[in-house]
Formats: structure tokens, C-alpha cells, sequence
């Protein structure tokens, strides 16, 4: 075989596994260092005063989730908040709906906005009608647990660098293989590397369902960029580039509504892969200096994802035309099926999903029933990943720049 081709095979066997690994040591190290004998969820740390903590929440056609979602936050127990829901130029009857809660709820208070422009317009406009330094922002189709505000407000005045703080999402739908291919997923992937980056360095987002901030971080890099595909990505990076702190707390539970549709799901992982390529292309170049070195962790672990996607296409595309034109025996590719090498990143997958569920029983019981589906998601997601990231890599390049990223209502389920 070409020892091109060789080492393009060793690197998507390897990176995977490698990773895999990395994800679970830093995981399971979080987990028995600041987890195992943390307090129960629903009895947080004693905190000497409770300060004024603001709840924003941008909307945008959300009149069948609204009552769940104020309904929960409203619920929060926390002494001392405020709700702000943010209509951005919905066309539906938000609006009408939000009036009439906010007769009904003192706490709550509504803006409007007379035409779409953004979630991070929205989220800037709550922020800066809010009254307080600490605001917890969440999604309208989210149901926060009632203790989250004040685990995530706890974190946010522990210490005067903490600059923001994520949340753990958890999905509400699972009536579908794809809704319980999710549940694991934000589990062992998602959960599990908010976890890692935590102990190796930096966060390469928060969770933008879930998530809380502290007022004076976000006026001094500017609030959220409202031509961002996704803006909980690149405020994470400018964040820590400013050098604020951002923290993981999974007891600040956030339950939420995924896709269960291919086209949903793929729209939804093109939208993220789109925004991770954005703040590569943004703020990759500023990362080169000493004193931002502990960025370049999640710099590298990011740059090296989207060389695997693009070394498989190379195998895909040899496989492919090894099939219609002679090649040479050292370029020739006889089977993308797995064998050996496959079923080793199978087992290598299920022994991350196994410890993942492990350390996520603290926060649902019986989380371990969905393990049975996560053989299915190397196929469904591994392949979904690795398209995303193909093709967002040129669309971000191709898309104007400074283009406002407007709202666009996701897949939220078969209901």
C-alpha cells in the first residue's frame, strides 16, 4: 500500500480511538475528582446572600411551548429573579400569549422586538433590559429543573473571573430511534467532553439551550455576534480569549426538544459544524500567542476533526473510483465495510457509552435503558458528522460575510 495511503488509514482508525479515550479519562478523572461526592442536585450549595439573577429567554413562533417553558421557569427555586422573554418578530401568536402570562406572572416581563433578527439580537436585548449582573439564558422550547438557576448563579459568584457558565441539556422526546440515539449521545459525547475540556484546558462551547453569563464579561467583548451561524460558539471563544473562565455544571439540568427526522437532525448538525468552521476562520489566527496557549487545546482537537472528515472523503472517493477505473494495487481500496479495525471503534464506542452512562445516573435513573441503541450510532451519527463537516467547511467560506443570522424554527420532534 502507499505509505500516503497508509498513514491516511492509520490516522481514521487512530483518531477516533484516541479520542474516545481522551474523552473518557478526562471524564471519568471530573467525575470522581468534583462529582461523585458533590451535593444531591436538589440541595445546592448554601450561598452567604442570594443576589438578583435575570432569566432571558428569546422566543420566536414558541406559542406551543411557551407554557412549559415559563411555566418551569417560573417554578425556579431561587429566591430572588426575574423572567424576560424576548419576542423577536414572531409571526405566530407569541406575542398575544406572552402579554397575557406576564398579567398573570409579576416576575415576568416582555420585550418585543417588531421584526426577526436574531437570536444573539435577542439575547443582547434582554441583557441589556435586564436588572441584573448574573443572567441565566435559556431557549423557548426548554423546561429548566427548578434548582438550575441556582447552581449555574452559585458558580457565576464564586469567583470574580467566572465569566459564564453551561448547563447539562437533556432531551424530552424519545419516542423514536433517533430521539434515543440522542439521549445517549448528549450523555457519552457531549456530556462526557464538556467534562474533559474541563480538566485539559478550555471549553469549546457551552451549551447555548442552558447557559449563564456574567453581565460585565459579556459588555467587555461585545455581547453576542449577531452574524454568527451559531453565536454559543464564538461567545465561548471570546470569552476565553478575553480570558473569562467558563465552568460545567451537570446538576443544572435543562431538558430540551431534538430533531427525530433525518432532515431535522442534518440541519441542525450543519448549522453547528457551520459555526464551528466560523470561529476557526474568525479567531484561529488570534490563538497563536503564549498567553492564549490554553486555547490551543480545543484549537487542535477541533482542526484535527475536520482533517479526519476529509481524509475519509479521500478513502471514500478512492474506494469509489476503484470501482469504475483500474488503479494501481497501492492505491486500490477493496472494502469500506468493517472489519478487524471496525470492530474494535465498536467496542472502543460502546465501552465509552457504558462509562458515560455510569456517571449519568446521578441525573436520570434509568438512563442506562437507552444503551441498548447506541450500537446504532456510529452509523447514524458518525456518518451524519462526517458529511456535516464536508460540506460546511466550503459553505462557510462561500457565505457572505457580516450576513445577519436570522431565525429559522428547528425540527423539534414528532409530537
Amino acid at each position: 500500500m502507499n505509505p500516503w495511503l497508509n498513514a491516511m488509514f492509520q490516522f481514521a482508525f487512530f483518531y477516533p480511538m484516541v479520542m474516545a479515550f481522551f474523552w473518557m479519562s478526562g471524564g471519568l478523572y471530573y467525575f470522581f475528582r468534583r462529582e461523585r461526592k458533590s451535593r444531591p442536585r436538589n440541595d445546592p450549595p448554601p450561598m452567604a446572600e442570594y443576589p438578583f439573577a435575570s432569566l432571558l429567554i428569546p422566543c420566536h413562533n414558541e406559542s406551543a411551548n411557551l407554557d412549559d417553558t415559563l411555566g418551569a421557569a417560573l417554578a425556579q427555586r431561587y429566591p430572588d429573579f426575574e423572567v424576560i422573554a424576548i419576542n423577536d418578530g414572531s409571526t405566530d401568536d407569541t406575542g398575544t400569549r406572552l402579554d397575557a402570562l406576564a398579567a398573570l406572572h409579576p416576575r415576568l416581563r416582555v420585550v418585543h422586538l417588531d421584526r426577526n433578527l436574531g437570536k444573539a439580537n435577542a439575547l443582547r436585548m434582554g441583557a441589556l433590559a435586564a436588572r441584573s449582573e448574573y443572567l441565566v439564558c435559556i431557549d423557548g422550547d426548554a423546561m429548566l429543573e427548578e434548582f438550575a438557576m441556582h447552581w449555574m448563579v452559585w458558580h457565576l459568584t464564586s469567583g470574580p473571573r467566572v465569566g459564564a457558565v453551561t448547563g447539562n441539556p437533556r432531551i424530552r422526546n424519545r419516542s423514536t430511534l433517533l430521539g434515543r440515539l440522542q439521549v445517549a449521545e448528549f450523555s457519552s459525547i457531549i456530556g462526557m467532553i464538556k467534562r474533559a475540556q474541563r480538566v485539559y484546558g478550555r471549553i469549546f462551547t457551552v451549551s447555548g439551550v442552558i447557559a449563564a453569563f456574567r453581565r460585565t464579561a459579556l459588555h467587555r467583548i461585545g455581547y453576542w455576534a449577531d452574524d454568527m451561524v451559531t453565536e454559543d460558539i464564538d461567545i465561548s471563544w471570546r470569552l476565553q480569549l478575553d480570558h473569562w473562565d467558563i465552568r460545567y455544571e451537570p446538576n443544572a439540568l435543562c431538558f430540551i426538544l431534538m430533531p427525530e427526522t433525518l432532515k431535522g437532525l442534518w440541519r441542525q448538525r450543519l448549522r453547528w459544524a457551520q459555526g464551528g468552521v466560523e470561529v476557526l476562520l474568525r479567531h484561529g489566527s488570534s490563538l497563536f500567542s503564549w498567553r492564549k496557549r490554553r486555547m490551543w487545546g480545543v484549537l487542535l482537537e477541533y482542526i484535527l476533526s475536520v482533517l479526519w472528515a476529509y481524509t475519509m472523503l479521500v478513502i471514500i472517493l478512492l474506494w469509489a473510483v476503484g470501482k469504475f477505473i483500474p488503479m494501481p494495487p497501492s492505491l486500490y481500496i477493496d472494502t469500506l465495510l468493517p472489519q478487524w479495525h471496525g470492530v474494535i471503534l465498536a467496542l472502543v464506542c460502546l465501552l465509552q457509552f457504558a462509562s458515560s452512562l455510569i456517571i449519568d445516573r446521578r441525573y436520570e435513573t434509568h438512563i442506562g435503558r437507552n444503551y441498548f441503541w447506541v450500537i446504532w450510532y456510529p452509523m447514524a451519527y458518525w456518518l451524519i458528522s462526517l458529511f456535516t463537516t464536508l460540506v460546511a467547511l466550503p459553505k462557510t467560506l462561500l457565505r457572505r460575510r457580516g450576513k445577519r443570522a436570522t431565525w429559522v424554527s428547528p425540527d423539534r420532534g414528532i409530537r
